[in-house]
């Protein structure tokens, strides 16, 4: 007798508990695991706002075309620069400008590659 209780009481322990419900989490968002390279033209001021949106996504490299804003009106342009810059900084993304007319800003997780240039005077400074 007292090893049927005791044999009880040990299946009792080790039985394993099934839950009386399952928890379905339906508030998952899909994260996206592509990055957009997406082209950008800024004609107007108003045309940042767009631009904007995009980065703060968080997932869009902007490749801006400023030559119709450039040959517009250069102030606008540098609000805009200017603008786009400080919203890079605050997401921890990058602004490069390449060529005359192109301006690239990517994302916290990307980076802009950039080549030291050593003239030749620091070249023979280094040496």
């Amino acid at each position: 007798m007292p090893f049927k209780k005791l044999k009880k009481g040990l299946s009792s322990f080790f039985k394993k508990e099934e839950p009386e419900y399952i928890e379905i989490d339906l508030g998952q968002e899909t994260k996206k695991n592509k990055v957009n390279v997406r082209p950008f033209v800024l004609k107007k001021f108003e045309d940042v706002n767009e631009i904007l949106n995009n980065l703060r996504e968080g997932y869009t490299i902007a490749i801006i075309d400023i030559k119709p804003l450039k040959k517009k009106d250069m102030i606008e342009l540098k609000r805009a620069i200017a603008k786009i810059k400080k919203t890079a900084d605050a997401l921890e993304g990058e602004v490069a400008g390449f060529g005359e007319s192109v301006v690239i800003v990517v994302p916290s997780f990307a980076e802009i590659y950039r080549p030291i240039k050593k003239t030749l005077k620091k070249f023979e400074e280094e040496l």
